[in-house]
């Protein structure tokens, strides 16, 4: 008897020695597989069991350090990069995509060939050829009509014959929850899967990717990426506030709005046809507010630290379920038989809700800033020594808020789109409140000018615009009539000296009180005629430049 199962332990052994000895998908795709993982995943549409046979005559799988992979490429290295639109809310649709990166001045044709670009040189000798790989010269590929036992996946199945498919010469196997999809394509591969019955979580994909080469396979790349599928709404929130110079500090300006932007990560539009609410909580005693727009103005009138909170509900419309069966009611032997009881029955009409949500929490911060800028004047600067080519101008500028501490001016073309000059100054800051200042700025000739104008300190920056119109300096300008003038009188007070003088020396004996007195007024009349000129000198300055010695705060 012992002998017996001796016998047949050999022969269970010897039969399953072929299981064993065969390479399977999750052999080639999981090498990494934690001791935790789980076999038992709902079936994917249209993916396979990775407990199927891989054919590795026609797929050579090599290990990560084996040394072939430095030759699977002629030229360099080729990396895969794998991207998804993770995360994914469950019941919705997951799109992966993978991006063969080809080594440094090769790219793929029209024809699915790999050549080499123009004039770009790597770091070896360029070659002779145009190709790295041109597929069709190398045959195999549909020219021999002989055989086409080549002409399929890793587990044997057919390529799908479809219009191009002879151009596509890379084969892409995906692996994920146990299950794999090959797919035959050229440089870049994408695959999608309904998260409908996936395991809530962080999942994993595979990639591997195969090349053509002649009647086999050579693996080239292999790439995996952690994806997520949630019963969450994703909800980003964006903050936005006119002023802020930070934006994503989360500090934001009392008594200016922010405007608060949901945004729902959505990229298969699972939720195109849902009922959304927002709730909103900004954490400063002004209540709940509930909209189903995904925009809002908020405006915190109190400085301090405040905690929002969002809530997102989304009705998704999905079939009702079967409603559970009710026990039949109790009939008497007197009763029709036609009397039975109803039954419940969910018309194809009929539609059901879940309710999913989505949360979002942030921390604020409200401070004090600069609300406002505007410009009040713009006044001329007469120049003592007149320029032809340069102009200087005031603007007197106020703004409400708080102080600041540096004042910026763009000066750019008409259409502001042409920078000429940038210039920064500091502001001494007053124990006054009163936010007022002048700005003076120098102009390269006359003509029109758009400048921009901001006010900033540490967390707030105010901007305003203006067009500036410098008109050309006339040689005879109100400066140079006011040194003209001058000049008129000072030879005009020597002329009268001279000739007081010289009666003063002739009439000197007499001693007139009333010449005298005379003289005194005609001194008199000389000082208001050189005071009157003087004026004319200063007026242009006084006119056009009234602030400049009344108004805080010039830069």
């Amino acid at each position: 008897m012992a002998c017996l199962h001796c016998f047949l332990g050999f022969l269970l052994l010897t039969a399953r020695l072929p299981l064993d000895a065969a390479r399977r998908f999750h052999d080639v795709l999981s090498n990494e597989r934690t001791s935790g993982y789980t076999r038992e995943h709902s079936q994917l549409t249209g993916w396979s069991s990775d407990e199927n046979e891989w054919n590795e005559k026609l797929y050579p799988v090599w290990k990560k350090e084996d040394p072939r992979w430095k030759n699977s490429w002629r030229g360099g290295h080729v990396q895969a990069m794998l991207t998804s639109d993770s995360p994914a809310l469950v019941g919705s649709t997951i799109t992966f995509v993978v991006d063969l990166v080809f080594p440094r001045c090769q790219k793929e044709d029209v024809n699915g060939n790999i050549v080499y670009e123009n004039n770009c040189r790597n770091d070896t000798e360029p070659s002779p050829d145009l190709y790295v790989y041109n597929w069709t010269e190398e045959g195999g590929w549909g020219n021999d009509h002989s055989q086409h036992h080549h002409h399929v996946f890793p587990d044997g199945k057919p390529f799908p014959h479809h219009p191009g498919w002879r151009r596509c010469s890379f084969v892409y196997v995906f692996h994920t929850l146990g299950q794999y999809l090959q797919k035959l394509g050229r440089g870049s591969a994408r695959v999608s899967i309904n998260t409908a019955n996936v395991t809530l979580g962080p999942q994993l994909m595979e990639v591997i990717v195969y090349r053509r080469h002649h009647h086999v396979y050579v693996p080239i790349a292999k790439v995996k990426d952690m994806y997520v599928v949630t019963d969450h709404v994703p909800v980003f929130v964006t903050m936005y506030q006119k002023n802020d110079r930070n934006l994503s500090d989360e500090t934001f300006l009392r008594d200016l709005p922010i405007m608060f932007s949901v945004l729902i990560h959505d990229p298969s539009h699972f939720l195109n046809e849902s009922a959304i609410n927002y709730k909103w909580n900004f954490g400063d005693n002004t209540g709940l507010f509930v909209s189903n727009n995904p925009t809002l103005n908020h405006t915190y009138v109190l400085n301090g630290t405040f905690s929002l909170n969002l809530t997102v509900q989304a009705a998704v419309p999905g079939p009702c379920p079967s409603p559970s069966p009710k026990p039949p009611k109790p009939t008497s032997p007197l009763s029709s038989a036609g009397d039975r009881p109803p039954e419940l029955r969910a018309t194809p009409e009929e539609t059901c809700h879940i309710n999913r949500y989505g949360y979002f929490k942030a921390t604020i911060t409200i401070v004090d800033g600069i609300l406002e800028v505007n410009i009040i004047q713009m006044t001329d600067v007469v120049m003592r020594v007149p320029q032809p080519d340069k102009s200087l101008m005031d603007f007197v500028v106020t703004c409400q808020g708080i102080m600041p501490t540096e004042v910026c001016t763009i000066v750019s073309d008409p259409t502001c789109q042409i920078t000429y000059n940038t210039v920064c100054d500091p502001v001494d800051v007053d124990t006054d409140d009163t936010c007022l200042l002048t700005v003076r700025r120098a102009f390269s000739g006359s003509g029109t000018y758009c400048m921009n104008l901001t006010l900033s300190d540490n967390t707030s920056l105010a901007l305003t615009s203006t067009l500036v119109s410098v008109s050309a300096r006339d040689p005879a300008s109100p400066s140079k009539m006011a040194n003209g003038a001058l000049v008129s009188v000072g030879c005009l007070a020597i002329f009268v000296t001279v000739i007081t003088l010289l009666v003063y020396k002739k009439h000197k004996e007499y001693k007139l009180v009333g010449r005298s007195a005379r003289i005194v007024l005609k001194g008199q009349g000389l000082n208001a005629l050189l005071n009157h000129a003087k004026a004319i000198f200063r007026l242009g300055n006084q006119e056009r430049d009234p602030l400049l010695k009344h108004q805080p705060g010039t830069v």
